[in-house]
């Protein structure tokens, strides 16, 4: 089978649809359904629970994989920020398996990125170290080497000036303290993207998150040897990541994952 639903949980919104992974297409349009004001994991997997049910004639009782913004361990919420604390600490997985009667496999919503654009997007065909990193709020980022993904990187919290780089080097810092594109490039980017290179080497860089439209604005600014390009998936990055990461989570299962059913 290669058709799974991709579920992309986001502060504002949760949005779903079915993916064939033989082309990364997006089977019919997404539902998009407002994040619960209230966030916590039950009210979430109801919405959650409702984008199954509308699409279950095209997925049948595959399981699903399901992006959040946090980290996600062997299947447990670590830590969260941009949904209800009562995510901290729960067995997710197993969770909303209980929850909801099927195979529900969560990732981490930048790892999801990374896998779509690996498999579908910029680094299609690079069969190096690939990073990714989504410019936004804060700085997300997903590892990707020869196609398998090192999960929950936190490169956003790497040290840059003495400082959180995301709490320098973020997008969203950029229009907080009005800097232009050239200063932003320049004096925030440039360092933090050095240092990332310095410490892994990879092969390729790949920059998503709402600002990589602007692209050009900023991105040739950037001097690196490694090269760096802007995310294509856009907004159908978590879905599609999300469906890639339940199809891996069934081929290639963690043993340190419990599951309900």
């Amino acid at each position: 089978m290669s058709i799974f639903l991709g579920i992309d949980v986001g502060g504002s919104g949760i949005k779903g649809a079915p993916v064939d992974l033989e082309t990364g297409e997006l089977v019919g349009d997404r539902l998009r359904i407002p994040t619960p004001a209230k966030s916590t994991p039950a009210n979430v997997a109801a919405v959650v629970k409702e984008i199954i049910e509308a699409f279950e004639p095209v997925i049948g009782d595959a399981p699903v994989g399901l992006t959040i913004p946090a980290p996600v361990v062997h299947g447990v919420v670590t830590f969260i920020a941009n949904l209800d604390q009562k995510w901290t600490g729960v067995n997710a997985d197993k969770y909303f398996e209980e929850k909801l009667g099927r195979r529900i496999s969560l990732v981490n919503d930048a790892d999801a990125a990374g896998l779509a654009e690996v498999h579908f997007g910029a680094a299609k065909g690079n069969d190096g170290l690939v990073i990714l990193t989504t410019l936004g709020t804060g700085i997300g980022s997903a590892i990707i080497h020869r196609g398998v993904l090192i999960p929950n990187a936190e490169l956003g919290h790497l040290e840059l000036d003495g400082h959180d780089a995301e709490s320098r080097a973020a997008s969203s810092i950029k229009d907080k303290e009005d800097l232009s594109y050239k200063t932003w490039a320049t004096e925030r980017l440039q360092p933090y993207y050095s240092h990332v290179e310095m410490l892994f080497s990879p092969d390729l860089f790949v920059v998503g998150g709402g600002v990589s439209k602007d692209w050009d604005k900023f991105g040739p600014l950037l001097k690196l040897n490694t090269p760096i390009v802007p995310a294509t998936m856009r907004n159908r990055a978590g879905i599609v990541g999300a469906a890639l990461f339940a199809k891996d989570s069934v081929e290639h299962p963690d043993p340190l994952v419990e599951h309900a059913v």
